[in-house]
């Protein structure tokens, strides 16, 4: 796919733009994902410190969770194989060892939910989704409702992965910009870079099947643990 081209019509492509703009309140903007705690550890200092963690992050736990997660669920989807999507909800959860980032990611993906039918009213998908939760069948992921609302809007693949992508770099260059503090310019030039990233991430995981999704990196997890009894705190996690 030629990057400079997303594969959508205009009105699919503004309404995709809403829900993964950093100020859509779905509440990711009150989690670090563990990144505040390599600022307690001073290990993030400045710009080129977040920049090199921030790839880290994106090239270890979004590539196979979220990042997976998106493209393992749009294949479910084109199947109709709603058991899968049940599955894939229940192997991302409970492969999260960190407890404040298990629960941090189910309140997102309830309030995505709340957002996206006071938005649109009634997506099947998504609702059967919600009912799934409320059963206590599922868990609930942020990633998963945004790949039945891609789904829904029909969205291919790639153009899901790469926006999804960039809706959480976008919400954590922010969250950085206030937090170690991290100037909007530098930040922007991060968020580029990611930007372009993203594609590359993608084409390491296309083939891809659940046999690596959680897959993760130690440290990050680690952080995120030590997160949950860290004294001073601007994020949840």
């Amino acid at each position: 796919m030629n990057k400079n081209k997303l594969n959508m019509d205009k009105l699919s492509l503004l309404e995709i733009f809403q829900v993964c703009d950093s100020t859509f309140p779905i509440g990711t903007f009150n989690h670090s994902f563990g990144m505040e705690n390599y600022l307690s550890d001073r290990r993030i200092k400045k710009a080129p410190e977040f920049e090199i963690w921030f790839k880290n992050y994106f090239d270890n736990q979004f590539k196979y969770s979220e990042g997976l997660l998106i493209l393992l669920c749009m294949q479910a989807l084109k199947k109709g194989d709603f058991e899968k999507i049940c599955k894939y909800d229940k192997i991302i959860t409970m492969s999260t060892l960190a407890k404040e980032t298990r629960n941090g990611t189910k309140l997102i993906a309830k309030q995505m939910i709340r957002l996206l039918k006071g938005m649109y009213g009634d997506i099947d998908t998504v609702n059967r989704y919600e009912e799934e939760i409320k059963g206590k069948e599922c868990f609930g992921s942020p990633a998963i409702v945004f790949s039945m609302f891609a789904f829904e809007k029909g969205i291919d693949v790639e153009d899901a992965f790469i926006l999804y992508g960039y809706s959480i770099a976008s919400t954590m260059v922010q969250n950085a910009v206030r937090a170690i503090p991290l100037g909007q310019m530098e930040g922007q030039v991060i968020l580029h870079n990611i930007s372009e990233r993203l594609f590359s991430i993608y084409e390491k995981i296309k083939d891809l099947d659940e046999e690596y999704l959680g897959a993760s990196m130690i440290g990050i997890e680690l952080a995120q643990i030590r997160h949950e009894s860290q004294e001073s705190r601007l994020f949840m996690s």
